[in-house]
């Protein structure tokens, strides 16, 4: 890892932790790559999941990577949070990736069950595999 990236981790740290001293609660940091490769992935995970209770304040920290194409507003990949029941939406969770690493603060979903997690961005032929399963916990 170069010195600028290890400085903007620590930088990036360092705004989720005063993020949690202001709220006076714990922030779940999620921490995730959207790859080259066109599949989404989480440290430690064969198959990636996220885990989350209903409600609480989240932090998305990713890293995206260019795959073979992008949008034209340079958006490299996508993420929106649908309802496995009926594939609807949840709103506040269409998300546009550009290269590098952003944080995004959300709000998990009040309502507890399985949703899935889809790219938005035609990100490579591949593009139709970049999935993963988002469980909502009470």
């Amino acid at each position: 890892m170069g010195n600028l990236q290890f400085c903007r981790k620590v930088v990036l740290i360092g705004a989720a932790s005063l993020l949690v001293a202001r709220a006076g609660a714990q922030v779940h940091v999620i921490e995730l790559v959207a790859d080259s490769d066109s599949r989404y992935k989480v440290a430690g995970q064969h198959h990636p999941e996220i885990t989350v209770k209903a409600g609480e304040p989240l932090v998305l920290r990713v890293t995206a990577r260019r795959g073979k194409s992008w949008n034209r507003d340079g958006s490299i990949h996508g993420f929106t949070l649908l309802r496995a029941k009926d594939r609807s939406k949840v709103e506040g969770w269409s998300l546009l990736f550009k290269p590098g690493t952003q944080e995004f603060q959300l709000t998990a979903p009040a309502e507890p069950g399985d949703y899935e997690v889809v790219c938005t961005v035609i990100c490579s032929e591949d593009h139709e595999g970049m999935h993963m399963k988002f469980t909502v916990l009470p």
